[in-house]
C-alpha cells in the first residue's frame, strides 16, 4: 500500500471480494454527514465497492446500483441512514441541484458515483476514491481525502488494513 502523501493512499485489488473488504473496512468508520465520491469507469468496481461499504456500514438492505432511480437508501436496525447515489444519468449541474445533497448528508452518510457530473455541488470535504480497472479482475484504489475529517477516515482506514501507517 504505497502512501502518495498523508491525504492519499493507493491499494490494488486483485478481486471483487477484495474490492467488497476494502469497502467495508470505509463502512465501519463512517458517520453520518460523511461523503464518499467514487470515480471511475464503467465496470470499474463502483458498486462492488458500495456493497462493502454498506455491508461494513451495517446495512439491513442488499445494494445494487441506484442507475436508473438515481439514488438508493439503506438502512441500519438504529435507524442511520446511508444515501448511494448514481450521477450517471445526470447531464447538467442544475439537475444535480434537484437531488438536495444538503439534506442527505443531514439525515446520514452519503456516496456518490459519478461524482465529476455533479461539479461545484459535491462538498469540498469529502473522501474521493478513484478506481481503475487493471485487468481482469484488478483495480487500482486511490483514496484522496479532503479535510480533517477524511485524514483521520483513512488513518482509520489504514488502522484497520495495516495496523498503522
Amino acid at each position: 500500500m504505497p502512501i502518495l502523501d498523508s491525504h492519499t493512499i493507493e491499494f490494488f485489488s486483485r478481486s471483487p471480494e477484495q474490492t467488497r473488504r476494502i469497502g467495508m473496512r470505509v463502512g465501519g468508520s463512517l458517520k453520518a454527514g460523511d461523503v464518499i465520491c467514487l470515480q471511475g469507469d464503467l465496470g470499474a468496481g463502483k458498486t462492488t465497492f458500495v456493497q462493502g461499504l454498506a455491508q461494513g456500514w451495517g446495512s439491513l438492505d442488499s445494494v445494487s446500483s441506484p442507475t436508473f432511480i438515481l439514488v438508493n437508501l439503506y438502512r441500519r436496525a438504529n435507524g442511520d441512514q446511508l444515501f448511494h447515489l448514481d450521477a450517471y444519468r445526470i447531464e447538467t449541474v442544475p439537475e444535480g441541484e434537484e437531488l438536495d445533497l444538503d439534506s442527505m448528508m443531514m439525515d446520514g452518510a452519503l456516496v456518490i458515483e459519478w461524482p465529476d457530473r455533479l461539479g461545484d455541488l459535491i462538498p469540498k470535504e469529502r473522501l474521493w476514491i478513484n478506481l481503475d480497472h487493471m485487468a481482469e479482475e484488478h483495480r487500482q484504489m486511490r483514496f484522496n481525502a479532503n479535510g480533517k475529517r477524511y485524514d483521520d477516515l483513512l488513518d482509520d482506514i489504514r488502522q484497520s488494513m495495516f495496523g498503522g501507517a
